[in-house]
């Protein structure tokens, strides 16, 4: 702000940013003069962001409270591919349970659609308190 790149469009009531000899209001929301482009960001397919995708819930039946482990919808030894819409969280009973076979012919039912996140996904999950300012600028489905 002070290079004239950004402008304060909301600060934090009572929080200043103190120099040697000035101070300054602390910015909470700050508008770019210029619009920089960003390279798109790739969610890399892992693990853990299939936990996160998923919420850390199994799939199958919901549960949170037990060991989770990823899961092949339509298992590799039939074709199934480690990709987004093929990777789900499960617990370890609903797991052994679906075994090398399809969810219809374990005769479970997915619970949510597996798909490929965006980053802004990530980047919202990854906020861990949200200021009531913020809400009017951010996009949020």
């Amino acid at each position: 702000m002070l290079l004239n790149k950004a402008q304060m469009v909301a600060n934090k009531d009572h929080k200043l940013i103190n120099s040697a000899y000035n101070s300054f209001p602390w910015p909470s929301v700050i508008r770019l003069n210029r619009f920089v482009q960003m390279p798109y960001k790739k969610v890399i397919l892992s693990r853990r962001n299939i936990l996160k995708r998923d919420m850390y819930k199994c799939a199958y039946c919901g549960r949170s409270d037990l060991p989770l482990t990823v899961d092949h919808i339509i298992p590799r030894a039939r074709g199934g591919e480690d990709n987004w819409e093929n990777l789900i969280t499960a617990c370890i009973v609903c797991n052994n349970r679906k075994g090398n076979r399809t969810p219809e012919e374990a005769n479970l039912v997915l619970r949510i659609k597996p798909y490929k996140p965006n980053h802004i996904m990530f980047m919202t999950a990854s906020v861990s308190k949200m200021e009531e300012s913020w809400k009017p600028y951010l996009f949020q489905s």
